[in-house]
């Protein structure tokens, strides 16, 4: 007897007032919130508890070196697009001690910290970020070298992805096939609705634990035209891209073009602050401090972030490996689009256009790949053997 297979999980929709519901159901379940809320003029993540605790009604006007948070005359929950911050920093703090130690007069005390399990609930995270997230699973858990804290952290997190409605001045993750919908990596994905007459969201399991945390919010299955509302709209979104990036061989356009007259360009205007790094929802460097207090008999080891735009970052004995802006810029750049590849199987860019957005000379990665692409200089010790015959 053939064995039946399994109806596919319906796509269902929750009405706007039962998005509390929502909240309830994972807070009910163990789960810290975590979610978008204004604090000092911008969007951040941080613990909520209800919707009242979002941004309902606000937006956010993005370009190169420009940021402003507005209303958006509507009330739409999710009418913006990236906060400042990823979600990096609840799965790689800023911040973290590995080890302390201790001495009395007969020893040396060494302890590390206990890794205390935590459920979180991240509600709101666009597509960008799930690819961001899945880039930092690779880095840090699919790597020969596990991190066993960000294991721990990422173990039991819950994701409620948001479709975007909208795209930003600076965004092109269609350009680095990571958006405008989710398409794995959530728990459950939503695409926010508003009509002259009603406002909803299309709600898609994407696990068993998204299907249980559903059946405890009042809904009911996603008709044809209520599918097609939430098709459309990624649809727009993707057309409304404010940037994109020709990503043809892009690994090899940088490898090859490492003396290229644009880096020195732009080195004139990099100000190698790192903010660009800091933005980033899958940059990873960090740097390791050793600190004390004035007794001596107490001593800590702290990973902290860093930046490869620091001068200090590739320092080694007799001085920085790149010291110069031109050098840095374009190991960052090359690292995120081209290297990247061959460590993690994957591009380091997700197209959030962050790095865009927070750069305080407006430099934009999207222009310089073009200018790069445009008139390509390729280095004679690349050329392929064919090519020099």
């Amino acid at each position: 007897m053939k064995t039946k297979e399994p109806l596919p999980t319906p796509t269902v929709t929750i009405e706007r007032k039962n998005l509390d519901v929502l909240f309830s159901a994972l807070i009910k379940n163990g789960y810290n919130v975590i979610g978008p809320t204004v604090r000092e003029g911008a969007i951040v993540y941080d613990l909520i508890t209800a919707s009242n605790n979002m941004p309902v009604g606000y937006t956010q006007e993005q370009n190169a070196g420009k940021y402003k948070l507005v209303k958006h005359g509507d009330q739409s929950v999710f009418g913006f697009n990236t906060a400042p911050l990823s979600w990096k920093k609840f799965l790689h703090p800023p911040t973290l001690e590995l080890c302390h130690s201790h001495r009395d007069r007969n020893s040396v005390t060494i302890t590390t910290p206990k890794i205390e399990p935590q459920k979180h609930a991240f509600v709101g995270v666009r597509p960008c970020d799930l690819a961001a997230i899945s880039v930092l699973d690779k880095v840090f858990i699919a790597s020969p070298y596990t991190d066993v804290g960000y294991q721990a952290r990422r173990s039991d997190v819950f994701i409620v992805a948001v479709n975007c409605g909208q795209a930003a001045g600076t965004c092109f993750c269609v350009s680095m096939q990571t958006g405008p919908g989710a398409t794995k990596g959530f728990d459950i994905a939503l695409t926010e609705i508003i009509e002259k007459d009603r406002h909803y969201f299309v709600a898609e399991p994407g696990t068993d634990q998204g299907e249980t945390i559903l059946k405890s919010v009042p809904h009911k299955e996603a008709n044809i035209y209520e599918l097609k509302a939430a098709e459309s709209q990624l649809e727009n979104t993707a057309e409304q891209m404010g940037r994109k990036v020709d990503t043809t061989n892009i690994a090899e356009l940088l490898t090859n073009n490492s003396d290229h007259a644009r880096w020195q360009e732009v080195a004139k205007r990099c100000l190698t602050c790192g903010n660009c790094t800091m933005v980033c929802p899958t940059c990873f460097c960090s740097t390791i401090e050793d600190v004390t207090d004035l007794s001596g008999d107490n001593a800590s080891r702290i990973r902290k972030w860093d930046s490869c735009f620091t001068l200090g970052f590739s320092y080694i004995h007799g001085g920085s490996i790149r010291s110069s802006v031109m050098s840095r810029y374009r190991q960052w750049l090359t690292h995120k689009f081209s290297s990247w590849h061959h460590q993690f199987g994957t591009s380091g860019c997700v197209g959030c256009g962050r790095c865009i957005t927070w750069c305080p000379v407006a430099i934009d990665v999207t222009e310089e790949l073009k200018a790069i692409r445009s008139n390509e200089q390729t280095n004679p010790s690349t050329k392929s053997t064919k090519e020099k015959q």
